[in-house]
């Protein structure tokens, strides 16, 4: 049986009729990550004893007759600024090496135990997540399971790439500027920006606390939804959250678009990409029934505004250690926090007035619109060490192009679904931003899985890896 080309929820299901105990699924999934993870460095620590323990956890339940959860045995894997019980919380840095083990899982991670899934590691990812490539000079630069000579996006890159590799079926990531949405699209998978403080972010090492979001990554919008309605609960350690009752989204997932109204977004979204994913984003929209194209006039001034929150507010999160050890920061995530730091107040004031404004103009669109469809990055993966990326007639620093049309979209804490297209530049995958209403998730499920079920939107395990 190869569990890997597996969806969770046939995992679990198979786990608790008794057809596969979850210490084989969690054994199989170990196997496969020492068998491939050197190609592909998704992973900065495998937690093989704790996921054993856990696996025997949940096959002794099963065996005596108790309720198991719809993520019974699964495996996933979290990104390293997650707390994992027993592990450093590494964040990519060198730095956070000196803390001690995590005491608690993140109540991201425990709330997916919960559900019954089971940790087997943490990721790579950009350092502090302030970046889109996850090409981390600490630990190494995480390679695309599509092609492992080029990125795999950022600052969640090993959340995409292991599932991409068929390593774990479920993974979990942050979102600050598209750090889910960016892997997504560079590795082919769904994952979901879920509304700002839908979901608790308690449990770990924070970038930008007025624009972070955690959610997960999958290969299929079932395991999605699984994932995301394991992840809520309400939790009184994150002050950004704001509870409102958990939202069962894997009920709606037939019930199609009949009635919603959608929209695809130009102008901004128009421009600044290869027209390979324009021609993504119009195969989306024309699928859902697109009626109009729209434009979000102050999109750049959203972005601006995204880019100096950013650097002010991540600076300060490292104030100390940019004082005392600047030397132990990667140079490139060092200059930039540095720049934050030195930021004129009154820009950063500024800043969130543009914030605010914008915010108003973006939400009288969904007055008119339940469901608006960009591109979520400019082009497919580039080669690793690239710099500058060429698109729409221009040549840019690549890094921070990544973000073009997603950071104008994280900056007012609005719910993203990210859709995979598989040939539409004929090598690499793409992905599509399907974007709601804040609290509007349920409509984004909707839509993404009639994009599944008719076949405009397909992930699948990277062919290198099956």
């Amino acid at each position: 049986m190869s569990l890997h080309l597996l969806t969770a929820g046939e995992i679990a299901s198979l786990i608790r009729d008794r057809r596969l105990s979850a210490t084989a699924a969690v054994t199989a999934a170990l196997d496969r990550i020492s068998a491939h993870d050197g190609a592909v460095n998704a992973f900065t620590e495998v937690t093989a004893a704790r996921a054993l323990a856990r696996a025997g956890v949940v096959d002794a339940a099963i065996a005596a007759g108790e309720a198991v959860g719809p993520l019974a045995g699964v495996p996933f894997a979290a990104k390293n600024l997650f707390d994992v019980a027993g592990s450093v919380t590494l964040a990519g840095s060198v730095i956070e090496q000196r803390r001690a083990p995590a005491t608690q899982d993140a109540f991201a991670v425990a709330a997916m135990e919960r559900a019954g899934a089971i940790c087997v590691g943490c990721l790579n990812m950009d350092e502090y997540a302030y970046g889109f490539t996850t090409e981390n000079s600490h630990y190494g630069a995480c390679h695309n399971p599509h092609d492992l000579s080029r990125v795999a996006g950022g600052s969640s890159g090993g959340s995409g790439a292991s599932v991409a590799a068929g390593l774990v079926p479920i993974s979990l990531g942050t979102d600050t500027n598209g750090s889910i949405r960016v892997p997504a699209s560079l590795c082919g998978l769904w994952g979901i920006k879920a509304t700002y403080g839908r979901l608790s972010r308690a449990g770990g090492v924070m970038f930008v606390p007025s624009l972070d979001h955690v959610g997960p990554f999958a290969r299929s919008v079932g395991d999605l939804a699984l994932a995301y309605e394991a992840m809520q609960g309400e939790d009184i350690e994150d002050p950004a959250q704001s509870w409102r009752g958990m939202q069962r989204v894997s009920g709606v997932l037939h019930e199609g678009v009949t009635g919603l109204r959608v929209a695809r977004l130009g102008g901004h979204f128009a421009r600044h990409g290869h027209g390979y994913v324009q021609v993504a984003a119009d195969r989306v929209a024309d699928a859902l029934g697109a009626r109009a194209m729209v434009e979000i006039a102050d999109a750049a001034a959203g972005r601006a505004a995204a880019f100096l929150i950013t650097a002010a507010e991540g600076a300060n999160q490292h104030l100390d250690d940019l004082r005392t050890q600047p030397e132990r920061f990667e140079p490139l995530t060092r200059d930039r926090l540095l720049a934050g730091a030195l930021l004129p107040a009154q820009w950063v004031v500024h800043a969130q007035r543009v914030r605010s404004h914008y915010r108003t103009h973006v939400m009288e669109l969904f007055r008119h619109w339940d469901i608006l469809i960009a591109p979520a990055t400019p082009s497919v993966a580039t080669p690793i060490g690239q710099d500058m990326l060429e698109a729409d007639g221009q040549v840019v620093p690549l890094r921070p192009s990544f973000g073009v049309y997603t950071q104008p979209i994280s900056c007012i804490g609005l719910p993203v679904i990210a859709a995979p297209l598989q040939g539409v530049d004929d090598v690499m995958p793409v992905g599509v931003q399907l974007i709601a209403a804040p609290w509007a998730e349920d409509v984004l499920f909707r839509a993404a899985a009639l994009l599944e079920r008719e076949g405009i939107c397909a992930s699948v395990v990277a062919p290198g890896f099956v």
